[in-house]
């Protein structure tokens, strides 16, 4: 597997011109983000990403997380880099800062997340859900658990999760069966008073049990007696794996334990658990935020989420291409087409590899561009800019589907650039697939995310967030008709949904339509990045980036144009046959 060099350059690109931390640094609460910080975080994290955790990805792949006697254990060296991690602060960049963090915009965090998941996807799923626990309770707990449980969070000490699905229950939640019953005072002999005993099983929870960490956060969606049916009736509980003792140190184990590790496709050094709690009757956890409103509290954290499996889209795009990239350059095979001089010569001198390696790299830094775009929104929401924050919410189900999907094409043109040696396990092409296999099923799969987009997101401000989002890409994108058709197409296609389509038909067009946003967003990022190399923003990209950017707007922005006539099509043809008939 070719070693992961980290994309320092193009990051500071989409930083600095799709973020805009520059305008973000002259807030008071971002202040610390100038130039010079943004720059050591980004060249540090990728050094630290390229040294440690790349070296530990094949061995992930191969050997997996194990289950040893209820306890997982992870291949050697996992440890030592995860404790490099905490030392080195990265878990806290974005965090508060009166609980240890740094408090720095989510931008530079995702960036560190980027750079992790690039050198090893399935190993930093683990600092990823922490990030989001943090979230869940920082916006949600009480003071008490914010001062209990954040400032080890922070630093990376513990770890966090979340516990949504059931066996029973996939995306619908609702559905879910697991139980929290309120501790009466005269139970534990009144110890746990006002805490909750906790009982059922969840499946599919990531780095659910390690050794790496003192102790894992669970937090865990449950149903209070007497609760209503459905959604409306799931409280949210935090479930620590060690009780704490009244000092904060660690106590005794909780009654919860990882009854068994899901065998998976890839991501193979990421434990992915099916959990239960109490077996005895003694797990105990505590409820965050108010009472039947814990799928609100959770989704505060499956947005944060969904960001970040939007950027393992990227992740294992940039680590395919790189991976590709090399290969072509050594592998010598055949003279070139048309040539008099009839010596063989590396692949990557071939027109059709070359098409493959120029569309991995207009892909990998196009999805790049659109998630620190979101990430830069999210950032001006959090300063009190409710349009930015607004936009922010309609680009995540776009950065979400089309980032993941892009990271499945990205990874699966590097096996075919491999040719048959892709096919083979031992070059790493085979992992990179299979590995970007799973984003676009959790964290709400990516039809969840298209229809999220239109049933929901369209409808802010009675359709005027994302009508002001396309006006804004057919305001920059004079000069290229292929981008202004685009942008103008998904306005209309909005304002149909917005209008006479019905809901069977909107969700019908929703995943077509949920690309052709992104694509269009991705390439007016694009745009804005080539305008700003061409005026001396990064030197490094000069010769690269107008090519890259040349490539998606008369390639890719085409081919999403293209799925119009989907998106506007309806489901009438998706129902002419009966189930019977389908399956027959």
């Amino acid at each position: 597997m070719t070693p992961f060099t980290p994309p320092t350059q193009d990051q500071l690109l989409a930083i600095k011109i799709n973020a805009g931390i520059g305008e973000l640094a002259q807030s008071e609460r971002f202040a610390a983000a100038e130039d010079d910080m943004v720059e050591a975080i980004v060249e540090g994290v990728g050094t630290f990403a390229a040294g440690e955790f790349a070296p530990l990805n094949r061995a992930g792949d191969l050997e997996g997380a194990t289950l040893e006697n209820g306890v997982v254990r992870l291949p050697d060296g996992y440890e030592a880099a995860y404790q490099a991690y905490v030392e080195q602060g990265w878990n806290a960049i974005a965090s508060p800062e009166e609980f240890g963090g740094q408090g720095l915009p989510f931008t530079l965090s995702c960036n560190v997340i980027e750079n992790l998941g690039a050198a090893n996807m399935a190993f930093t799923l683990l600092p990823m859900l922490s990030v989001g626990a943090l979230e869940a309770i920082e916006h949600h707990g009480s003071d008490a658990q914010k001062a209990a449980y954040m400032p080890k969070l922070v630093s990376g000490a513990w770890s966090g999760t979340m516990n949504l699905t059931e066996p029973q229950a996939g995306s619908d939640v609702g559905a879910l069966r697991s139980t929290a019953t309120p501790i009466t005072p005269d139970q534990f002999g009144g110890e746990h008073a006002g805490k909750y005993l906790i009982k059922g099983q969840k499946i599919f929870i990531t780095w659910g049990e390690h050794d790496l960490a003192e102790n894992i956060v669970h937090l865990v969606l449950a149903r209070l007696p007497d609760a209503p049916e459905g959604s409306r009736g799931i409280s949210l509980f935090l479930v620590p794996k060690y009780h704490l003792k009244d000092d904060g140190s660690l106590g005794p184990r909780n009654d919860l334990r990882c009854v068994n590790l899901e065998h998976k496709l890839g991501i193979n050094a990421s434990p992915t658990c099916v959990m239960s709690y109490g077996d005895n009757d003694e797990c105990i956890g505590e409820l965050i935020g108010a009472e039947n409103r814990g799928l609100a509290a959770m989704f505060t954290m499956m947005n944060n989420a969904r960001i970040n499996v939007g950027s393992q889209g990227v992740q294992i795009a940039e680590r395919a291409t790189q991976q590709a990239l090399a290969f072509a350059a050594e592998r010598v095979q055949s003279s070139r087409a048309g040539s008099p001089d009839k010596t063989p010569v590396a692949i990557i001198e071939h027109p059709d590899v070359r098409r493959m390696l120029l569309r991995m790299k207009a892909l990998t830094e196009a999805a790049r561009a659109l998630l620190y775009y979101t990430t830069g929104q999210v950032d001006r929401g959090t300063l009190g800019d409710k349009a930015a924050g607004m936009r922010g919410d309609v680009l995540v189900p776009m950065i979400k589907a089309w980032g993941t999907d892009t990271g499945i094409e990205v990874a699966s043109i590097g096996v075919q650039v491999h040719g048959g040696m892709g096919f083979v396990e031992e070059t790493g092409a085979a992992q990179h697939y299979r590995d970007a296999r799973i984003a676009p099923i959790y964290e709400g799969t990516n039809g969840i995310q298209a229809a999220d987009l239109v049933t929901r997101k369209l409808g802010f401000e009675n359709d005027e967030v994302y009508a002001r989002l396309m006006a804004d890409i057919v305001r920059d994108a004079a000069g290229e008709p292929a981008l202004l058709a685009l942008a103008q197409d998904c306005a209309a296609i909005a304002k149909w949904m917005g209008g006479e389509a019905s809901l069977d038909d909107k969700l019908a067009g929703s995943v077509p339509f949920c690309t052709m946003s992104a694509v269009a967003v991705a390439g007016w990022q694009m745009l804005l990045q080539r305008n700003a190399v061409e005026k001396g923003a990064s030197p490094a990209l000069a010769a690269t980036k107008p090519v890259t950017t040349r490539y998606f707007l008369d390639h890719i922005v085409p081919e999403a144009a293209g799925l119009k006539p989907s998106a506007l099509s309806g489901a009438d043809l998706f129902y002419a046959l009966t189930p019977e008939q389908l399956t027959g």
